[in-house]
């Protein structure tokens, strides 16, 4: 099958600062990927570049089967991360105007747009003008204009930047919509926990430069730091009989009230998890998975790292708004 988007060797540079390091993707038709890495790693640059807004210095791209995305921009549904709308214009008007742009018929354009609207709790700002709408609603008038022309290829940027939590549901709902209906979707986050929940495939880039390229379930087997989750029946329990399971590494407290059992590499999960509980009457006991805070820092410092670095790297990706706790 023809791949949705192919990027060869691709490298961007400003002046002296490298943007993208010889960024190599492939991405099947139908699927969902999540790019994801720091403020900062270039993901909004590659990004850019699929688009044909930036060009890169080496290097080539495919966009759905051909040369650029000028050539396809009629099947591409693009949500940038610096919004914008035409300000004078009715939302409806603008919505409209963007689907038929995109040749879709007037009336179809009109209907799906109320319909979209409605779903975001926008039906009464579809007569506004932009410039009378909140910051929060403008970017959900404009995540609907992206997807006003049910896109083969959906490419979002950071599209629950700012926006509260019910409105960012809304949004999961209809990009589940979008998946289901078969589009292929470039989602980019620094916030790692909304890529884990949305997306099939991580592509990670730090520094420029790609650092992961995985599904999500082969990276959970890959990365599994062996974590067990504690939270026992009786508070009281006196913890140090823990310390006496095999391969039990280190225990420590987690935010939600649980214990957080890290095992020796090589020790069996399973049977640790019934030496525990049979210690310790759990209220509840699971394998905790892997996060991708987690495997971003196996990859960036090379091995599990020490408290002490966990912590800076904790502190500085929840600057960034990442979500999680590293543990």
């Amino acid at each position: 099958m023809e791949a949705a988007l192919e990027i060869c060797g691709v490298t961007k540079t400003f002046g002296s600062t490298l943007g993208v390091d010889d960024l190599n993707l492939v991405m099947p038709r139908g699927t969902t990927y999540g790019l994801i890495g720091p403020s900062g790693a270039g993901k909004t640059t590659a990004i850019r570049m699929i688009m044909s807004i930036l060009f890169p210095d080496r290097g080539s791209l495919r966009v759905l089967g051909r040369a650029s995305a000028l050539e396809a921009k009629d099947r591409i549904g693009y949500l940038p991360e610096e919004r914008g709308v035409y300000r004078k214009m009715r939302a409806d008007e603008f919505l409209s105007y963007i689907g038929r742009l995109k040749g879709g018929a007037r009336a179809a354009v009109a209907a799906r747009a109320g319909r979209l609207l409605a779903r975001l709790g926008l039906a009464e700002a579809a007569s506004k003008k932009c410039e009378e709408l909140s910051k929060g609603m403008l970017q959900r008038v404009q995540f609907v204009a992206a997807i006003i022309n049910e896109p083969e290829l959906l490419i979002l940027d950071e599209p629950f930047g700012g926006l509260d939590p019910l409105s960012v549901q809304l949004l999961k709902e209809l990009i589940a919509e979008e998946q289901r209906r078969g589009a292929t979707i470039l989602f980019s986050t620094h916030v790692m926990a909304h890529a884990e929940e949305l997306c099939q495939h991580i592509v990670m880039i730090h520094k420029g430069r790609k650092v992961l390229d995985e599904p999500i379930a082969g990276l959970r087997r890959r990365y599994d730091l062996r974590t067990i989750r504690l939270e026992p029946l009786d508070p009281g329990t006196d913890l140090a009989v823990l310390r006496t399971v095999a391969g039990v590494e280190s225990v420590r407290p987690a935010a939600d009230e649980a214990l957080e059992i890290r095992l020796a590499e090589g020790t069996d999960p399973g049977s640790a998890v019934c030496a525990i509980a049979a210690l310790i009457p759990p209220a509840r006991i699971e394998l905790a998975r892997v996060r991708l805070e987690d495997v971003f820092i196996r990859l960036v410092t090379g091995r599990i790292s020490t408290d002490e670095s966990n912590l800076a790297l904790r502190t500085h990706l929840q600057g960034l708004g990442t979500e999680g706790a590293v543990p």
